[in-house]
């Protein structure tokens, strides 16, 4: 497949211009013009450009890319990503805010699934647009054993703020950091709010407004998005994949 078909595809199926977003989303560094393999990974980092050409990718796709609105200097550490990138001939495509909200392979859509909740409906604020979603479980379950479920869906040990009462049953999603969004938790009647990571300035929240939050990592929250996508281009052009997974624990 040609690589601007897949990028034209991927810019219109993700509709990276409906978001105002920090990130560049779209074609960040150009490879080869055929694409016939597919890495996929939640951030742009040296070793993870690395390991998508040691895999003889050809286009890397990554929720966090390598550049985010303002210019940078291509000196140090990004002389190294982009160096290593076009000396293998690997494109690396990012796509943020898109991936986060889309309803059929983004973040949060898919962690809402994974968690089996049910009658999703949109949740959450980015500059104007719902970006996660809600839903019910289809039985109420203590706030312990919803964490412990949390946990084996993502692999990662979470922070639970039980600031609610101790019974899940109306959760809200929304991949990353998005502790600043408990407050919408509260005002939608949402018992309990699954985010990434915390953030200082919101600690009290949780327990102000009587919600639960449970924070799951923002790396692990955001690993479902690129791989539902890249199951997609499986599906819909045969283009084999590989994720690449490098934590960060945070």
């Amino acid at each position: 497949m040609h690589r601007d078909e897949l990028v034209k595809w991927l810019n219109n199926y993700l509709r990276i211009s409906d978001y105002r977003d920090v990130s560049n989303n779209g074609l960040q560094v150009e490879g080869k013009d055929e694409v016939t393999r597919v890495a996929v990974a939640v951030d742009a980092s040296l070793r993870t450009i690395e390991e998508a050409v040691d895999a003889g990718a050809d286009i890397l796709i990554t929720h966090h890319g390598l550049f985010w609105g303002k210019p940078v200097m291509v000196t140090g550490p990004m002389k190294k990503r982009i160096q290593k990138a076009l000396e293998g001939e690997l494109s690396i495509y990012a796509m943020h805010i898109p991936l986060d909200a889309h309803p059929e392979v983004g973040n949060n859509v898919m962690l809402a699934r994974a968690l089996n909740l049910r009658d999703l409906q949109p949740f959450g604020d980015w500059a104007g647009k719902s970006i996660g979603f809600w839903g019910e479980l289809p039985f109420e379950l203590e706030l312990q054993d919803f964490s412990d479920r949390i946990q084996k869906t993502t692999g990662e040990i979470c922070l639970v703020h039980g600031g609610g009462s101790g019974i899940v049953k109306k959760v809200g999603v929304i991949s990353g950091s998005a502790s600043d969004s408990i407050h919408l938790a509260a005002e939608m009647g949402l018992d309990t709010f699954v985010t990434g990571e915390p953030k200082h300035q919101n600690f009290h929240d949780a327990f102000e407004y009587g919600v639960n939050v449970i924070y799951a990592g923002h790396y692990e929250t955001e690993t479902f998005g690129v791989r539902a996508l890249a199951a997609k281009l499986e599906d819909t052009f045969g283009l084999p994949w590989q994720f690449i997974h490098l934590p960060t624990g945070l």
